[in-house]
This record gives C-alpha cells, structure tokens and sequence, in this order.
C-alpha cells in the first residue's frame, strides 16, 4: 500500500521530569517545565506546516500542554492530545502509532522527539522525503548516539527502541538510517545545557519568548 500522508506522533513528558538533564542549570523546574513545554510548541510548529502532515498526535499526560500544543491545529490539520499511558517513551510511542492506524490506516506515521526547538519545516519535509522510500527508518541525533525520528509505512510493524545507544538499537532492528546531513535541524535535540548554548542562535520564537521571560525573572539559560 502507498502511503498517503503522514501523521507524526509527539511525545510530551509535560511534568515537572520534563528535561531532567537540564537541572545543572541555575534554573527553577517550573523554568524548566515551562522551557520544555516550548520546546515543544516550536517542534510541532514546524511539522505542523510540513508538505504532506495531515494530523499531529501528541501523547501527553499533562492537561497544560495539552491544552497549549492543541491550540496549533487548523481545521485542514489537526493536532490531536492522546493520553500517555505513563510507561516510557516507548509506550507513548506506540500508543500514538496505535491511534494513527485506527484513524488514517493508509497514512505513513513518523514520531518526531518533542526537544526539537530549531525545527525547521523544510527539514522536515526533506526528511519525510527521504523516510518515503522505505518500511522503518530513523533519523539520528547530532553526537549520533541518539535517535531524534522514526518512520515506519502503512502495513509495517513499528518497535521504537529510544533510550541510551537508540541509534545503534534501530540500525540493528533493521531500521534505515536516513542521510540527513549534521546541520539538519531535525538532529539537533536540546538535553543538556552544552545543547542549549550550541542551538541557541536558531531556536524557535516559542523558545526564544520563554529564555528572554527567564532572564528577566533571574533564570539563566
């Protein structure tokens, strides 16, 4: 069967765990949460204007951004919030390709990491592009370690393997890795502060709204 359009899956923490591997910023974790939150809204932002996106779903157990990142939808492009069953990445992963397959049976599904604050649209269509000529593929972060994106195609299994070493976990899956350049935006996820600081210049206006609020309240990212 040949796809016909996409529905990406967003997975948001949405809680105050959102980016724990910020903490050693001098930053509050309702900064944190509110940082994570529009790190979010600039990454579906992006896809939601991406060639060939007929919905977004985002799993998320936090009513907030739920409320927040539905707001992006149109009518001709929903963003719909699916709750998050609360048992890892993965399984909110999967939840979403679940719902996709009941509501768009024919669509190719792709989940997208939510700590893409750069993400630009062109990147994404490049990589949805790209992700169309095979079954599962993904897409690996800038160290390439982690993983940012996987696709899979209508009457393919999908099994999302992100955590530690993700990249290496879906190469060996059988997962295609797509040749997206390093300076793609859809690589650069945002975990650490060193992430911060190397992608700020390039951030979405949700993001960059949210780092000048802090400053001025006296957090520092």
């Amino acid at each position: 069967m040949r796809a016909v359009g996409w529905v990406v899956v967003v997975p948001v923490k949405g809680t105050d765990l959102s980016k724990t591997r910020l903490a050693d910023l001098p930053a509050s974790v309702e900064f944190r949460r509110r940082l994570a939150l529009a790190f979010a809204l600039d990454t579906i932002t992006a896809i939601t204007a991406a060639a060939g996106v007929v919905e977004v779903l985002v799993v998320t157990g936090d009513p907030e951004s739920a409320a927040a990142l539905a707001r992006l939808g149109t009518d001709t492009l929903p963003v719909t919030t699916v709750p998050d069953p609360g048992d890892g990445l993965n399984t909110a992963i999967l939840r979403g390709v679940a719902l996709a397959r009941t509501r768009r049976p024919a669509a190719a599904i792709a989940a997208i990491t939510a700590d893409l604050p750069s993400l630009t649209t062109v990147d994404v269509d490049d990589a949805l592009r790209l992700a169309m000529g095979h079954p599962t593929a993904f897409i690996a972060d800038a160290d390439a370690t982690g993983t940012t994106t996987v696709t899979v195609q209508p009457g393919f299994a999908l099994t999302p393997r992100f955590g530690p070493g993700s990249a290496a976990a879906h190469a060996a899956s059988g997962m295609i890795a797509l040749p997206i350049p390093l300076e793609s935006s859809i690589r650069h996820d945002v975990d650490t502060p060193t992430d911060l600081e190397a992608t700020s210049a390039t951030f979405g206006p949700h993001t960059r709204r949210t780092l000048d609020s802090g400053r001025g309240a006296g957090e520092t990212a």
